[in-house]
């Protein structure tokens, strides 16, 4: 692979996306009940709710989640009824997540002024979970855990990787530096945080996407975070296919991520979770015998985190 850090910026990212998909303002764009593993070790139940919002202003060179956004800001009202039309639609949970392909507190996303109504509707959870930007953790965040009352606030925040140049080259408009400063931020005041690791950016080789994988679980759990989700870098952005063309991204192989895992776990030591995102696991299989029961072991193992025998297949030699 051609391992140049090329640096584009929002102009060059824009002009390569596919058109938007219809969204409903009034509508999540999605949502759904899941399991997952909680930091007091108990398995619990989910809602994770998919926001339809305006689209982020920031501009990540891997992202696919703008395709589901709005140009211009949802009108008061429209993300608590959201919010209402999932969970009628749900069964009961312990744990909420608000996604909403972006930032939470964006003004611009979610209107501070549906706060109140938002809160008034999560506090049956023991725990809201919600998506920011580091640069975005600003004491909007406060005002808003102040009003969920007895139910807990954990912020999901992107860390992506610390790999030196690769960081600076998905145009994510952060460095380390904010990002420390916003964890340490909202573990001061008492809000947890999860961030997201990705395997395998672009202009790594796939031995250098586990080692950098596994360095930047290490350094969210050095900072206090207590969660780690691992997200195989997928194209289907449009820059990301430009890329995969010019040999600057290949998408990680399930063993990559089965291995980080594994590694992730060890890593972790009992100072947080580690977990990897399932969702489209197929498109990184290369053996239909054993990937059902490839996935299988990995939900398992996001739930008890503790590594599980691997699966034995002949589609590899030594292990899977």
């Amino acid at each position: 692979m051609n391992n140049q850090y090329a640096h584009l910026n929002d102009e060059e990212i824009l002009r390569l996306r596919p058109p938007k998909h219809a969204v409903d303002p009034k509508r999540p764009y999605a949502f759904t009940h899941e399991s997952e593993a909680a930091a007091n070790g108990q398995v619990v139940d989910v809602s994770t709710l998919f926001l339809t919002n305006r689209e982020c202003p920031f501009r990540c060179l891997m992202c696919d989640l703008w395709m589901n956004t709005t140009d211009q800001s949802v009108p008061s009202g429209a993300i608590p009824q959201q919010i209402d039309y999932a969970l009628d639609r749900l069964p009961p949970a312990q744990h909420i997540k608000l996604y909403n392909s972006g930032n939470f507190f964006d003004s611009k996303a979610i209107p501070p002024a549906d706060y109140s109504d938002i809160t008034q509707r999560v506090r049956r959870f023991e725990n809201v979970i919600v998506e920011n930007h580091p640069r975005l953790c600003t004491d909007k965040c406060l005002h808003f855990q102040s009003m969920l009352e007895e139910t807990s606030l954990e912020i999901a925040m992107g860390l992506e990787t610390i790999h030196p140049r690769v960081l600076p080259a998905l145009n994510k408009q952060m460095n380390l530096n904010d990002y420390t400063r916003a964890v340490e931020y909202l573990l001061n005041h008492g809000i947890a945080v999860r961030s997201f690791i990705l395997l395998k950016p672009p202009f790594l080789l796939e031995e250098e996407g586990v080692e950098w994988a596994l360095k930047s679980i290490e350094y969210a759990f050095a900072n206090g975070v207590g969660c780690c989700a691992v997200i195989p870098t997928r194209s289907g952005n449009g820059m990301m296919e430009q890329l995969e063309a010019k040999m600057h991204f290949v998408p990680p192989c399930l063993s990559s991520l089965e291995r980080v895992m594994e590694e992730g776990l060890a890593v972790a030591n009992a100072r947080g979770r580690v977990i990897v995102d399932l969702w489209d696991l197929e498109r990184f299989a290369n053996c239909d015998r054993c990937f059902e029961q490839r996935r299988e072991r990995l939900h398992r193992m996001n739930l008890v985190q503790k590594n599980l025998p691997p699966i034995a297949c002949s589609c590899q030699k030594v292990r899977l």
